[in-house]
């Protein structure tokens, strides 16, 4: 058995394909997720990503390429690999007519653990308790809201303490409140060592809690890198004016681009260059290091792949 630790990798794939007929749902795609990661793995709807998660849980067979789940081939290694990983792919799968606890009390039932029930009970509570849901309450799952369901399957996919979580929307029908539990919990599991793969259409969230970024359009991997060497200084520096003209006819060459009230310039010292304008009588209304926001930068990867 191959120890993931060895390369640093708990997820691998290699020329991953998945063809439905003529169309490439995945296209030859190249993942390398590392232990420790957050990894947000971004696309639109139809993007490709849960068909790629499902092949990298052995859910669907690739028609190409390979993949690798803590260090062993899937989906030949499934019946190794699946008990170390928690999964939310698509919608949280429950008995409508069961209530929370009993649904994780049937799943706890179907894996190999024989610990004593008093120490299950408690697991189940525990889980529903990390993800914000009553372990007393008694009502039926199909009672539940969107965003209750969509909690039951994080909280399923916590039950055996995975080394690793795959996740498919995870904030999918969660208000505001319960996006920022569900990041503050998915953030506490990273810090104790549980390494995180979601996928997600919002880049919010990506930026908020990520450490590595992939980018999936039309089946392709279009980007992927770390999350702090995208957002990386770019040695810029925008200023907000009304007075644009006059601003970019001061600064002249150094003037990169112009978009209405927002110039980038060329320049190191922000503080030195407002006091310049300023002392200029040019009214700045804002002046700072310019960065690259995540939207930036996809959208730049996105205009690059409609080039080729």
């Amino acid at each position: 058995m191959k120890d993931t630790a060895m390369d640093g990798h708990v997820i691998r794939t290699r020329a991953l394909t998945k063809r439905y007929g003529d169309l490439r749902a995945v296209d030859a795609v190249d993942l390398r997720v590392r232990a420790g990661d957050v990894y947000g793995f971004l696309g639109a709807n139809g993007s490709g990503k849960t068909t790629t998660l499902r092949m990298l849980l052995g859910l669907v067979l690739p028609t190409s390429g390979e993949a690798e789940v803590l260090g062993m081939p899937m989906p030949a290694a499934r019946r190794s690999v699946l008990p170390r990983v928690g999964s939310l792919v698509e919608s949280a799968a429950a008995y409508p007519h069961l209530s929370g606890s009993a649904n994780l009390a049937l799943l706890d039932a179907t894996g190999a653990d024989r610990s004593p029930r008093l120490a299950r009970r408690a697991r189940i509570g525990t889980a529903l308790e990390q993800v914000g849901l009553d372990p007393a309450d008694r009502r039926p799952v199909r009672t539940y809201s969107l965003g209750m369901r969509q909690r039951l399957g994080l909280a399923a996919a916590l039950m055996r303490r995975p080394e690793l979580l795959i996740l498919d929307e995870p904030s999918n029908g969660l208000d505001p409140h319960g996006v920022q539990e569900i990041r503050q919990l998915l953030l506490q599991l990273n810090a104790s060592g549980t390494t995180i793969f979601l996928s997600s259409h919002l880049l919010a969230e990506i930026e908020q809690m990520c450490t590595r970024v992939g980018v999936l359009r039309g089946g392709r991997l279009i980007l992927q890198e770390q999350l702090e060497t995208l957002l990386r200084p770019t040695g810029l520096v925008a200023i907000r004016t009304p007075d644009a003209d006059r601003c970019q006819a001061l600064i002249g060459a150094p003037v990169v681009s112009v978009e209405g009230d927002r110039l980038l310039v060329r320049a190191k010292d922000p503080a030195r260059l407002n006091a310049y304008l300023v002392g200029e009588g040019v009214p700045v209304e804002e002046i700072g290091s310019y960065r690259r926001s995540l939207e930036e930068i996809v959208l730049e990867a996105e205009a690059g792949r409609d080039h080729r």
